[in-house]
């Protein structure tokens, strides 16, 4: 089960898609999202992140690199605020050059 959502998860296919040496794909599915209800898949990453870290294995540093971060596609049609204090002082700047 676990190997099973491991595979889909990292191949980004769709859970019909699992091979069928995981079983149905459709009985995976449905343990893989009781699990998540449950809450079990947070307990196994809390506990493999403790483990981890205890080892000194865990770096908690995170990155984001913002030239993927994309906007939800309701907040693209948002009336934009133009005129606030970065506009201003950003034309004050290319005035003073």
């Amino acid at each position: 089960m676990v190997e099973a959502a491991a595979w889909r998860f990292r191949t980004g296919a769709p859970w019909r898609d699992v091979p069928e040496r995981f079983g149905n794909s459709n009985t995976v599915y449905k343990h893989f999202n009781q699990w998540a209800k449950d809450g079990v898949w947070g307990r196994v990453l809390e506990r493999v992140q403790a483990m981890a870290d205890a080892s000194g294995e865990l770096d908690w540093v995170v990155s984001i690199d913002s030239t993927i971060v994309r906007v939800h596609q309701h907040g693209a049609t948002l009336p934009r605020r133009t005129g606030g204090a970065d506009e201003l002082q950003e034309s004050r700047r290319a005035g003073a050059a």
